[in-house]
């Protein structure tokens, strides 16, 4: 199989990575911190069609499949967008939530995640808990009462899943909200309950699958380009970085640290556009696919993550340095949409171990 991008994928990525590297520069993460993102980058990702590649053209969307939109989560994970881009873009516009919504308002619907009630929204999300068994929150220590969701605190609608694992939407004036310290604050997570039945989007349990899978898929993205992000950042940081007269990029064990780093990431990175692949063409070995492309995904952002933080020394445990806001960001993505447990024994069950 050929996993180079092709010529539109190619286009379509990099206009993503340019408008995110103008728009979502580390010091708009970091002010996500403190206050709800800048719409700006939002905004122009939905001008750009980002928001809706998977939006049947009919809709008024791209018409095109997940192939075409992982290389752009990938770019939003190496910039830490603090915005819902996989609910939303991933999980929600394919189930057709978005026809009573403008190009602009497809911004504001995105999933859930952990439990049976679940959210997304204008920064929303969702996890996977109630869809499939297992998740723990994506940043909170184990399960939660309620979910925990993502931009939840200034979602403007919720995609949650139901008791009987059915997802429904609703306005943000239809649900109970308890903001949530968590790990990275730039999710500005919340609890969630709603407080009516929501409008029924689908009660079909292969279309509820189907979110769940997306949503892994694009987890994984976001760690590749997360990890991306980690080692571009380190390696500038050993070039500078100066110690008995030469930069400690150039000591073995230094390189050894970067190399083990670069190793995991090209390792997983073919798995991601086939998992997109087999889900955009509807192949028996999806669920696994997506698993395993989460598990390397993961994987790879841990190792780097390590290396880079050994390598930063002192400054990189501080949050004076932009090294954390990936790094937190990673930790909070690898619990989000089941954890390396639940997803190494997904595949093992898959090929029968």
């Amino acid at each position: 199989m050929r996993f180079a991008l092709g010529d539109d994928r190619e286009a379509l990525r990099s206009a993503a990575g340019q408008l995110l590297t103008e728009l979502c520069p580390p010091s708009a993460v970091r002010a996500a911190w403190e206050r709800p993102p800048d719409s700006q980058p939002w905004l122009a990702l939905a001008d750009m069609g980002a928001l809706a590649v998977l939006v049947p053209e009919a809709d008024g969307g791209l018409g095109l499949d997940e192939t075409y939109l992982v290389p752009v989560l990938e770019e939003a994970g190496r910039a830490a967008l603090p915005h819902p881009l996989t609910e939303t873009a991933l999980v929600a516009a394919p189930l057709g939530v978005v026809d009573r919504m403008t190009a602009t308002d497809l911004g504001a619907v995105g999933p859930p995640p952990a439990e049976p009630g679940r959210a997304a929204g204008r920064p929303g999300s969702i996890s996977p808990s109630s869809i499939r068994p297992g998740p723990e929150d994506p940043d909170a220590g184990g399960g939660a009462a309620r979910p925990l969701v993502p931009a939840g605190t200034h979602a403007e609608a919720f995609l949650l899943v139901g008791d009987r694992s059915d997802l429904r939407l609703f306005d943000a004036d239809e649900v109970e909200l308890e903001s949530v310290a968590t790990v990275d604050r730039s999710r500005h997570c919340a609890r969630v309950r709603p407080t009516t039945a929501g409008e029924l989007v689908t009660d079909d349990p292969a279309a509820v699958e189907a979110a769940f899978d997306r949503g892994v898929l694009g987890t994984a993205a976001e760690l590749l380009g997360l990890s991306r992000a980690m080692l571009e950042l380190t390696v500038a940081h050993t070039i500078q970085r100066r110690q008995f007269g030469r930069a400690i990029g150039s000591f073995q064990a230094v390189k050894h640290h970067l190399a083990n780093a670069r190793l995991r990431i090209e390792f997983a990175a073919p798995a991601v556009p086939y998992a997109a692949h087999a889900l955009a063409h509807g192949q028996a070995d999806a669920g696994r696919s997506v698993s395993q492309a989460k598990w390397l995904a993961g994987e790879a952002a841990a190792v780097t993550g390590r290396a880079a933080l050994q390598c930063h020394g002192a400054i990189g445990y501080t949050t004076e340095h932009d090294l954390h806001l990936y790094l937190k960001r990673s930790w909070a993505l690898a619990r989000s949409w089941g954890g390396a447990d639940f997803h190494a024994d997904r595949v093992a069950a898959s090929i029968g171990i």
